[in-house]
């Protein structure tokens, strides 16, 4: 990724933070355009925004029980991995 668009990334990411009152989140966009990427070549590229909104919830859930949610979005991230690398279908 160029250094010009991982800088726009991140400001939207600032942006979007900022408006939804997340607080002083980190956000690994790396991680997020990866995990989407998965989604979208394994399945149809639809499935990467609702597979990113999905990991976003369950790491919600993890972090209202107290969970870390860098933990909680790694472990969602590995069951996703492990969906698509058993999924004959996609």
């Amino acid at each position: 990724m160029t250094d010009d668009l991982q800088a726009v990334l991140a400001d939207w990411t600032d942006r979007v933070s900022a408006e939804l009152e997340l607080g002083d989140v980190a956000v690994d966009i790396d991680a997020v355009l990866g995990l989407a990427g998965t989604a979208a070549h394994a399945v149809l590229r639809p499935a990467a925004p609702l597979t990113t909104y999905l990991v976003g919830i369950a790491v919600g859930k993890a972090l209202a029980s107290g969970a870390d949610p860098v933990a909680a979005a790694g472990a969602a991230t590995a069951a996703v991995e492990r969906l698509v690398a058993s999924d004959t279908t996609a």
